[in-house]
C-alpha cells in the first residue's frame, strides 16, 4: 500500500512538472519562433550566401576538430559525446540568456549559419536529395535547441518588466523546469537516434 502511494505521488508529481512545463513553452512560443527565425536565416545565408575565406577556415577547422574528437567511438561513446555537446549547448543557450538575449541569439545564429554551410557541402558533394539524410539528426535535437533558446530569450527579457526580480525568478525556475523535463529527454533521444546511424553507417 505504502508503495503504491509512493509511486503516484511520483507519477503525480511527473505529470504536473510536464503540464506546468508545456504551459511555459506555450506562453514563451513567441520567443520561440524568434529563436527559429535567426536559425532558419542563418542557415540561409550559410547555403546561399559565399562564406568568407577566414570563416569558412574556421567552420572546417571546428568539424574537422569534432571528426577528430569522435574517430573510433564505438556507437554508444558516440552517443554519449553528442549527448554532452548538445547538452551543453543547449543549456549555455538558455542560462546566458539572462544577458539580454545575446548569447542565446548568438547560439541560434552560429548553429543554423553552420548547418547551412555544412548543407551546402553535403549537396555539391552528393546531390539535393543527400539532405534528406540529415533530417533524422535534427528530427528532437533541433526543437531541444529552439526551446532553449527561446527560453533564453525570454530570460533576457527580465530587465524590461516591470517587476523584475519576480520576472527573473519566474523565467528562471520555469526555464530550467522545462530544461530537465523537456529539454533533456528530447536532446537523450535525439543522441541515440544520430549516434546509432552513425555508427550503423560506419561514421
Amino acid at each position: 500500500m505504502v508503495k503504491k502511494r509512493g509511486k503516484r505521488k511520483r507519477e503525480n508529481f511527473l505529470k504536473e512538472q510536464y503540464s506546468k512545463s508545456w504551459n511555459y513553452i506555450k506562453l514563451s512560443r513567441e520567443f520561440i519562433y524568434s529563436a527559429i527565425l535567426i536559425f532558419a536565416i542563418f542557415v540561409v545565408l550559410g547555403f546561399f550566401f559565399p562564406v568568407p575565406e577566414l570563416l569558412e577556415k574556421e567552420i572546417l577547422k571546428m568539424i574537422q576538430d569534432i571528426l577528430a574528437k569522435t574517430k573510433g567511438l564505438s556507437g554508444l561513446e558516440m552517443t554519449n559525446f553528442i549527448f554532452w555537446n548538445n547538452l551543453q549547448s543547449s543549456f549555455f543557450g538558455m542560462i546566458f540568456g539572462v544577458l539580454l538575449g545575446i548569447f542565446s541569439a548568438a547560439v541560434a545564429l552560429v548553429n543554423g549559419y553552420v548547418l547551412g554551410f555544412v548543407s551546402k557541402i553535403v549537396v555539391i558533394e552528393a546531390g539535393f536529395s543527400s539532405l534528406w539524410t540529415l533530417f533524422p539528426h535534427g528530427i528532437f535535437e533541433l526543437p531541444a535547441i529552439f526551446i532553449s533558446v527561446g527560453l533564453g530569450l525570454k530570460l533576457g527579457s527580465f530587465p524590461f518588466q516591470k517587476k523584475r526580480g519576480d520576472a527573473f525568478k519566474n523565467y528562471f525556475v520555469n526555464s530550467l523546469r522545462v530544461f530537465v523535463f523537456i529539454v533533456i529527454p528530447l536532446l537523450i533521444i535525439a543522441a541515440i537516434i544520430e549516434g546509432s546511424l552513425i555508427a550503423l553507417l560506419g561514421g
